[in-house]
């Protein structure tokens, strides 16, 4: 009995077989437009088209996922974020409300569920000829800016709210906090189990954002190893030079720049090392 016990504890206590990111959505109003910047400026090629939405390839196992159903006037630009699990069976039951496995229009299987925020949250596990596995070593041309899609941002009011399911519920670990001034904090990593270093950033707000403000925390962040050779070639592709683009070090002490596509979402790039880290420049 006590072994049984034992084995319940630590059965309780192992992480949820979650692998990292495999895709960011985004709404977007014109996907022409919008490919001029994840193709033409990101270097992202279409892998594939699923339930009416297009998938851009960064790797083998992470998609850019743009659904051209951005009506005028509305501000919120995100919309699914896909997080691959390596085993369906023990998600569920996860500790909060969750629907039965779906079929999903890419072939995968899994779970949707939608945050306190509002923020959609999808659980796949990649099955056999789905298309993301038909497209598998496959639509990756050497201009890609970026070969890992590192963290996405969400929005975050209650605090309290989001620390229960991203910490105590998914199993997330805090890593780094802070804000615009050392006594403010307004960012807060959290990074997901799996060996691949994938992170979620919170995004803490009060009150209603702006569509401008919401642009920029609902974003994506693309790792690239020098971030002043990025930008040389962000240049040659037509992104205009100046400050809003420029590189600099950030409050993470990480050298990054930011992007915005067509609609105002932002694309951060960032080195994976900070500055204090010993690295030559």
């Amino acid at each position: 009995m006590l072994a049984l016990a034992l084995c319940c504890l630590w059965a309780a206590a192992e992480p949820l077989p979650i692998r990292g990111i495999a895709y960011v959505e985004f709404r977007v109003s014109d996907l022409d437009r919008a490919r001029a910047f994840y193709t033409g400026v990101l270097g992202y090629e279409e892998a594939f088209r699923a339930g009416g939405a297009v998938y851009f390839k960064v790797n083998d196992d992470q998609f850019l996922v743009l659904r051209p159903d951005l009506k005028e006037g509305e501000d919120v630009r995100l919309g699914r974020i896909a997080f691959e699990v390596s085993d369906l069976s023990k998600l569920s039951p996860l500790p909060f409300p969750i629907a039965a496995a779906e079929q999903f229009a890419d072939g995968n299987r899994g779970f949707t569920v939608v945050d306190g925020e509002g923020q959609r949250l999808v659980f796949l596990q990649s099955a056999a000829g789905s298309l993301q596995q038909k497209a598998r070593g496959r639509f990756l041309p050497a201009r890609r800016i970026s070969k890992h899609l590192l963290h996405t941002g969400v929005t975050v009011q209650n605090l309290e709210a989001a620390t229960n399911l991203y910490i105590k519920k998914l199993g997330f670990t805090e890593f780094w906090r802070g804000g615009p001034s050392d006594s403010e904090v307004r960012w807060i990593n959290l990074r997901m189990p799996g060996d691949r270093g994938d992170y979620v950033e919170l995004m803490l707000h009060q009150g209603k954002p702006t569509r401008a403000q919401l642009g920029s925390m609902h974003h994506i962040c693309l790792e690239v190893p020098d971030i002043q050779v990025a930008y040389k070639e962000l240049l040659a592709r037509g992104v205009p030079a100046g400050e809003r683009h420029s590189p600099r070090i950030g409050r993470n002490r990480r050298w990054l720049l930011n992007l915005f596509d067509a609609d105002g979402s932002r694309t951060e790039l960032m080195e994976p090392k900070t500055v204090d880290s010993g690295a030559k420049r």
